[in-house]
């Protein structure tokens, strides 16, 4: 699948709004009967257009009140230190996301914790300690204005050339 034509664009803005939607559902919402619309669903999965389907949970309702962005700054940046440190960033479930960045820092990454106590002590007892890291720079969210969003797919639509 190398294309996307106006159905599976279709597809993709329906369910990244809703990925609960029933095949049947969604079939109706795009002008499809269901099998192919289905084929094209599992097109999609396949081609990785659709990574996976998720429960959006609420942060505050499950007790993570704090939300901080860490710059993490490396000592070097060669490929193994980097490698190294990657893997073990990945393993720490209070970093929900992760992004290797240009400019100043080597990481840029999302941490939740229940409060601030919580959070220094996840800062001083597993972040500075994980291998190659020279310095932290955290900055916290003082509320969200938008969090979760549909990515856009306006672009795919237009002409070439344009």
């Amino acid at each position: 699948m190398e294309t996307l034509d106006s159905y599976d664009l279709a597809i993709l803005q329906h369910l990244q709004a809703d990925g609960r939607l029933t095949n049947t559902e969604l079939a109706q919402r795009v002008g499809l009967s269901a099998a192919p619309c289905w084929r094209r669903v599992k097109a999609l999965e396949e081609a990785g257009f659709i990574r996976g389907y998720h429960a959006e949970i609420d942060r505050h309702k499950i007790g993570l009140g704090v939300l901080a962005f860490v710059r993490l700054d490396a000592e070097r940046n060669a490929g193994s230190v980097t490698r190294e440190l990657e893997e073990h960033i990945r393993r720490l479930p209070e970093v929900i996301s992760c992004h290797y960045i240009s400019g100043s820092g080597t990481f840029e990454l999302q941490v939740v914790s229940r409060d601030l106590d919580t959070f220094s002590q996840f800062t001083r007892d597993v972040l500075l300690d994980l291998p190659g890291v020279k310095d932290l720079h955290t900055s916290f969210s003082l509320g969200e204005v938008k969090a979760v969003g549909a990515l856009p797919l306006g672009h795919l639509t237009q002409k070439k050339g344009r």
